[in-house]
C-alpha cells in the first residue's frame, strides 16, 4: 500500500480505466481510423508508451473499449404477442435515440470502416434478429415460416439501426426535430406489420 492507500495493482486498474474511458470517447467521436494512440494518451493524461504497454496495439485498445455489444443493456427480451413486440421494439428505439453508450457509438461509427467493428456489429445484430424471429414465430403458433420470420425480424432491426444512425451519428434534421413519441407513432404501423407478418 502507498501512503494514499492504494496498491500498485489498484493504480494500474485505475490507469487502465482512465485510458479506456478516453478511448471510448474518442472512438465514439472520431471512429477507429481517426483515433490515434497519442490522442487517447493525451485525453487520459498518460504517456503514449503506457497505452501501448497496457494494450499492445490500437486494435486491442479498440476491442477492449467497445467490449459492450451494440445490442447493449438498452435492448429488452423479445416476448409476447405482436403488440408487446412492437412496444418492446419502440421502447428500445426510444432509449437508443435518447443517447447511446459511448461504446455502442464507437462501434456504430467505426463499423463501416473497420472490419472488427463490422463483425462485432453483425454478431450483435444477428443475435437480436434471432431473438425477434423466435418471438415472431411463437406469435404465429410456431408455424413453419421461420425464413419469413427471420426476414421480417431483420427488416425490423435494420429499420431501428437506420433510425439510430440517422439520429445519433448523422444528425438528420427531421429526425432530430421529432420527439421520440412522434418517431414511435410514425414507425409503429410498419414495425407492427413486420412482427405480425402482414403481407
Amino acid at each position: 500500500m502507498t501512503a494514499a492507500g492504494t496498491t500498485r495493482a489498484e493504480r494500474r486498474r485505475n490507469t487502465e480505466q482512465r485510458i479506456l474511458a478516453a478511448a471510448r470517447e474518442l472512438f465514439a467521436e472520431r471512429g477507429f481510423e481517426r483515433t490515434t494512440i497519442r490522442a487517447v494518451a493525451s485525453a487520459a493524461q498518460v504517456d503514449p508508451a503506457l497505452v501501448m504497454q497496457y494494450f499492445g496495439s490500437k486494435q486491442e485498445l479498440f476491442s477492449q473499449a467497445v467490449r459492450i455489444s451494440v445490442a447493449g443493456a438498452e435492448d429488452r427480451p423479445r416476448t409476447g404477442g405482436p403488440e408487446a413486440l412492437t412496444d418492446s421494439l419502440l421502447a428500445s428505439l426510444g432509449m437508443k435515440i435518447g443517447g447511446l453508450p459511448e461504446a455502442s457509438l464507437a462501434m456504430l461509427r467505426s463499423m463501416l470502416t473497420h472490419p472488427e467493428a463490422a463483425e462485432a456489429a453483425r454478431t450483435a445484430l444477428d443475435h437480436q434478429i434471432t431473438e425477434l424471429a423466435a418471438a415472431i414465430s411463437a406469435g404465429h403458433g410456431g408455424d413453419d415460416r421461420a425464413e419469413d420470420a427471420r426476414l421480417h425480424a431483420a427488416l425490423a432491426v435494420a429499420t431501428m439501426v437506420g433510425v439510430t444512425i440517422g439520429h445519433q451519428l448523422l444528425g438528420i434534421d427531421d429526425l432530430r426535430r421529432a420527439s421520440p413519441e412522434e418517431i414511435a407513432a410514425a414507425l409503429r404501423p410498419a414495425l407492427h406489420a413486420l412482427v405480425t407478418g402482414a403481407e
